[in-house]
């Protein structure tokens, strides 16, 4: 059974939390971002880590050909072996942070779908809905800013003070 990349992970993730396949989820992400923002994001951050888990497959067959068994290396082929393998431990360092990002984003998501379900949150939405709906005072004009409210004790005198 071959290992699971760090891609295979984050798709998992992401079509395990939106429930649909990833082939799905690619076009609602490009044809609504605004309809789901935190999955453009994760999307986004896929992306991304395609690109570094390419770049670690790349490093990884560039050291098994280096080291395979048999190979007899020349002296000008360790420090194509050294900068191999740090390139590759940066390749998967950035894989790690990259499905880190997707794990906190989907947090986010669950964490922003039990907030909607709460009754505070249905009652604001009441509110705001009721409040669209009020008749204007007249003379107003509808969608002016309310003039801020002056908070704090108002100035004893002009001057400085001691």
């Amino acid at each position: 059974m071959p290992d699971t990349t760090a891609l295979d992970q984050a798709t998992s993730m992401i079509e395990k939390a939106w429930t649909q396949p990833i082939e799905v989820l690619e076009i609602l992400a490009v044809r609504r971002p605004c309809a789901d923002p935190l999955l453009r994001s994760a999307m986004h951050i896929r992306t991304a880590l395609a690109i570094t888990d390419n770049a670690a497959a790349v490093h990884q067959d560039r050291l098994h050909a280096l080291t395979r068994p048999g190979y007899v290396l020349a002296y000008y082929e360790l420090e194509r072996i050294v900068s191999s393998a740090a390139d590759l431990r940066v390749a998967l360092a950035e894989s790690g942070a990259h499905v880190q990002a997707i794990r906190r984003v989907i947090e986010a998501r669950e964490a922003a779908s039990a907030a909607d379900r709460t009754p505070a949150a249905s009652l604001s939405r009441a509110a705001v809905a009721r409040s669209e709906l009020a008749p204007r005072a007249p003379g107003q004009v509808p969608d002016q800013p309310v003039p801020a409210a002056v908070i704090g004790l108002p100035p004893t005198a002009p001057g400085p003070h001691r």
